[in-house]
């Protein structure tokens, strides 16, 4: 068997209990494990599903343990208050594990579960893993749009990922889906100068990518950036978003793949999230490369739970407007 489906433990949802009151709850005593084959009606929930994989970031020559992320993240976004709308449920569907280089395969049983999961009407919230998890996500969400209709996929980046690698890794994804999706189209906020060779800029202009560098990035401006994903999003009928936590400025996000000392400020990181989550097109989002084996007293991993909780709330939010 190359790829496990895996529920989760139990153990990992728990944490300190303030009351049973609606206004007193945390994320461990709202979410609900489930496995893949429970989904039987449409309902308003978010439905978290991990990918526990390290071979995209092996075979892309990056520091391995990012398979350890969902579990991690899990125990983090465990402890928070549950400050979202009630009346969607939080439902935890387990992991795909990429077991030996069985990466393709391993991809294609993520894309089934999320596109299962989108059938039904919730919005997937994918724990990686490498960022080869963006492959996976995108083939389920285009399973779930059909070929006729557009994807925008808005990835939060130090680096373009469109590499032309013989084997499918976590820096060749958005290569792999443009060369052969022409209704898919890619943004990219927090491009490095010194994060992607001439050779990838050069690739990102066959592309039409469309990117905004990180040095052009502060709060103080990021309504320049918002405006641009407003552009972009106008363009697709759907938009699925991913963050690579080497975004992020190291000194904040140090257990990443690729650390970067001049990433974007984790402040930032979260207004793009909340703001594209808000958008009516927006219908998924994956977070990845949180690598727990080199992360300084679980800095990073605490950090990706609040985006992912930042991110979920934003969600909830345009459902009562």
């Amino acid at each position: 068997m190359v790829t496990i489906y895996k529920l989760s433990n139990t153990n990992l949802w728990s944490g300190r209990i303030d009351g049973v009151d609606a206004t007193d709850l945390r994320f461990h005593q709202i979410v609900q494990l489930q496995t893949m084959d429970t989904i039987t009606k449409n309902e308003p929930a978010f439905a978290m599903i991990g990918f526990a994989s390290d071979e995209g970031v092996r075979r892309n020559k990056g520091r391995i343990g990012a398979r350890l992320a969902p579990d991690e993240i899990r125990k983090q976004l465990a402890k928070l208050p549950y400050n979202l709308n009630h009346d969607r449920k939080v439902f935890d569907y387990g992991d795909v594990i990429c077991e030996n280089d069985q990466l393709e395969k391993a991809q294609a049983e993520l894309g089934e579960n999320v596109h299962k999961l989108l059938l039904h009407s919730t919005i997937p919230i994918i724990l990686g893993g490498g960022h080869e998890t963006l492959y996976g996500h995108y083939v389920g969400a285009r399973t779930y749009a059909g070929d006729d209709k557009t994807i925008g996929i808005i990835n939060i980046d130090a680096h373009f990922d469109l590499r032309s690698d013989a084997l499918p890794s976590s820096g060749t994804m958005f290569r792999q889906i443009l060369q052969n999706d022409d209704n898919a189209g890619y943004l990219c906020l927090g491009i490095q100068r010194f994060g992607n060779t001439t050779a990838l800029f050069e690739t990102a202009a066959e592309y039409n990518c469309q990117y905004v560098l990180e040095e052009n990035m502060n709060l103080m401006n990021i309504q320049n950036t918002f405006e641009k994903i407003d552009e972009f999003a106008e363009k697709y009928d759907y938009i699925i978003m991913t963050l690579c936590t080497d975004s992020i400025m190291a000194s904040a996000a140090p257990g990443v793949s690729a650390p970067s000392p001049l990433g974007l400020d984790p402040k930032i990181v979260k207004k793009l999230l909340t703001y594209t989550a808000a958008k009516e097109n927006t219908i998924s989002f994956d977070i990845s490369e949180v690598n727990p084996k080199v992360d300084e007293d679980n800095k990073t991993v605490r950090l990706a739970a609040y985006l992912v909780a930042e991110t979920m709330k934003s969600f909830s939010e345009k459902e009562q407007r």
